[in-house]
């Protein structure tokens, strides 16, 4: 077994190879803490040869006895990858993906499998294993990634902060890089400046390359050596007569400004090169097509980077035209609609009661969500055919990078106690929809009365780099993130970021890059915000639709009054309104209805259960016992005072069944409670 160990923050970081999976092409165990990662990567010897692009595929893992727990559900196993794993896979997709050499296209197959987990999140380490098996491996991985998670606490930044210490931190980012520059970003934050961002990514910085480090003596100590692949190369002659042929017919193409008119006419070219050149150079359509695409991407770049014009006719800098609508369903709780160019989120908020709040259960526990964002693409909005399924992996991407920008502006559930789910229904789409519903979803969440703390809006940025020049694009669309360097999306308020994604296609970016892109996002976003205003800019009243909620907090040694033995009380309140009630362990009801009088009705009676008996106040009690010296009456739900023969009436009563009898509704004033909490009734004093 080969070991390597280096202290990162609190913990020792430790990789080891040769022990587990020895059959993989690269296997690393990472542990960090009590947190044990096995990580493999496996490729397909096979040569695809109709491959053009990697086919890299990452599952990552959670098992539950990794944490001592037996899976819930029928089959007590675990399923399908859940919406976090699907997550964390695309976290460890993304940085990995750019650094495989251009040309080679075999299979490859990364797993990360966690066996054993504490505090400390595990995501993190699955990134860094899956760099360091391709790394030791002999799959053609040469650039090895370090990754870190950095939170800020009272201002000061923590390495690999703690599920707990997450919980409490303004700012939760995911730095991940080579040697040289920043692969991937992937952050939430409470409306944090720019400026926080960039020294987050500076404190991050050396710990990447201590993790890199630690790679590289790895690999001197159990690497394999790289399997050769071919690159694919292009006959000199087809290169030559296929730009002749096509040159000038894409580059009309590709400035046409409607999205659909272009496509057609860039497929059209496409087919009648190809069936040009298909007597001169037969079984060469492969090598055709990467001659169009080459030339497709050279206009593109070449365009925008020596003349700042881009395929649709804009500057670098230039916003398509943005057009907002809210309340345009009529029985929705709020909706709206968000337009920006070519591309056009539908966006809908539905309230719910307290207990309709997500439950998830994972190996830390179950734990429930309040708010929930749901992102849907359907293949119209492409006007294409494919068959509509569950989400994929990128409809779960794109929503959860909506919902983590927009979860900061949402109220805690004390002030506001309606479950949230946001759908996003992407009806067209031409670049950064993520961002589109992250807009409307702000829009909606106003329209449907939610109190957020700000509206939040959202924009990605491109880029187009060759050598040390470079060019950024505001607003990017489909065309020019097909053929662009880079998406980063930055979504935020007029006070600062809640949301940020960066993907990238080259081997990195400079901190000044990140500096200009986040300015850039910043300018767009203040636009876009006041374009949002005009439209709404405080939240509505709640729909009329909207289930009605009311909160209150008893004290805790009144709920099982509430709640009765058995249930039997509360499910008495619910049968007779008609309203949802839950009660939490802390004393915290929450009351739900379909109207203002359910509500109120189910308040009454909770109220009324949880009441004290007030001296000098009068009850309609129920006599429950009679004796020879007075009579037992029930005023509260479970609160009996004593009324005294000599209280039953102005008159000397020699018999207390000459007044009242078991059963009797009487009315009673509680003329005293001594410090037993005993309760002395009159019914004489009703009269006086």
């Amino acid at each position: 077994m080969f070991r390597v160990e280096s202290m990162l923050g609190r913990e020792k970081l430790v990789l080891e190879a040769g022990e587990l999976a020895k059959q993989a092409n690269g296997s690393v165990t990472v542990k960090y803490g009590d947190t044990v990662i096995l990580v493999t990567s496996v490729v397909d010897a096979r040569v695809n040869v109709d491959n053009d692009f990697s086919p890299l595929t990452v599952e990552y893992q959670e098992r539950f006895y990794a944490t001592g727990r037996i899976p819930g559900g029928f089959f007590r196993r675990e399923g399908k990858l859940s919406e976090r794993e699907i997550l964390t896979s695309r976290l460890i997709d993304r940085p990995l993906r750019p650094l495989f050499p251009e040309g080679f296209v075999n299979e490859v197959q990364i797993v990360a499998t966690v066996l054993s987990a504490d505090d400390n999140q595990p995501d993190i380490f699955g990134l860094i294993g899956a760099s360091a098996s391709l790394y030791i491996s002999d799959i053609p991985f040469t650039i090895p990634v370090g990754a870190v998670r950095i939170g800020r606490i009272n201002q000061e930044f923590i390495i690999n902060p703690t599920c707990r210490e997450r919980n409490e931190s303004d700012l939760d980012i995911v730095v991940a890089g080579t040697k040289d520059a920043v692969i991937m970003l992937e952050a939430g934050a409470e409306q944090v400046d720019e400026k926080v961002i960039l020294d987050a990514i500076d404190f991050a910085q050396p710990v990447i390359q201590q993790i890199i480090q630690l790679q590289e003596e790895l690999r001197q100590k159990a690497g394999k050596e790289k399997m050769p692949f071919a690159t694919p190369v292009i006959e000199e002659e087809i290169d030559k007569q296929v730009r002749e042929f096509a040159t000038g017919l894409i580059k009309e193409a590709v400035f046409i400004t409607d999205k659909l008119l272009r496509n057609e006419k860039i497929e059209q070219t496409t087919t009648n090169t190809i069936e040009h050149f298909a007597p001169v150079f037969p079984d060469k359509e492969k090598q055709i097509r990467l001659v169009l695409e080459t030339i497709l991407s050279e206009i593109i770049r070449k365009s925008i980077l020596k003349e700042g014009k881009r395929p649709d006719g804009r500057n670098l800098t230039t916003i398509r035209p943005i057009k907002c609508k809210v309340g345009i369903l009529p029985r929705t709780h709020g909706s709206a609609l968000f337009t920006r160019g070519q591309t056009q989120g539908l966006v809908i908020t539905t309230l719910g009661s307290a207990d309709e709040e997500q439950m998830l259960d994972n190996i830390e526990g179950k734990s429930f969500k309040q708010f929930m964002l749901h992102y849907n693409f359907p293949p119209f909005s492409v006007g294409e055919i494919k068959s509509i399924r569950g989400p994929g992996r990128r409809e779960i991407g794109h929503g959860a990078l909506a919902e983590r920008s927009l979860l900061p502006v949402i109220p805690p559930k004390e002030k506001f106690s309606y479950t949230i789910r946001v759908v996003s229904d992407i009806v067209e789409s031409n670049g950064s929809t993520s961002m589109a519903s992250v807009c409307g979803g702000s829009l909606s969440l106003m329209d449907a009365g939610v109190p957020i703390i700000a509206p939040v809006a959202g924009i990605s940025i491109g880029l187009v780099k060759e050598n040390n020049e470079y060019a950024l694009l505001t607003d990017i669309t489909g065309l020019e993130d097909n053929y662009g360097d880079m998406d980063f999306k930055v979504a935020g308020t007029k006070n600062g970021i809640c949301g940020i994604q960066l993907d990238i296609k080259i081997a990195g970016i400079s901190r000044e890059i990140i500096a200009a892109t986040l300015e850039a996002a910043k300018q767009a976003r203040l636009y876009i915000l006041a374009e949002m205003e005009k439209t709404i800019s405080q939240p509505a009243e709640i729909s009329e639709y909207a289930p009605k909620i009311i909160t209150l907090t008893i004290p805790t040694d009144k709920i099982r009054d509430v709640i009765g033995q058995g249930g039997k009380v509360i499910k008495n309140i619910i049968a007779t309104t008609g309203a949802k009630v839950n009660v939490d362990d802390d004393g915290t009801v929450t009351i739900a209805g379909p109207d203002k009088e359910s509500t109120e009705q189910a308040l009454d009676m909770i109220e009324y259960i949880i009441a004290d008996a007030e001296v000098g106040k009068t009850y309609q009690g129920k006599v429950m016992r009679i004796t020879s010296f007075g009579a037992f009456v029930e005023i509260l739900p479970g609160k009996e005072g004593l009324v005294h023969i000599s209280q039953l009436a102005d008159y000397h009563v020699k018999n207390v069944e000459d007044v009242v009898r078991e059963g009797d509704e009487i009315l009673v004033k509680v003329i005293g409670i001594d410090e037993h909490n005993r309760i002395s009734l009159s019914k004489k004093a009703v009269r006086t």
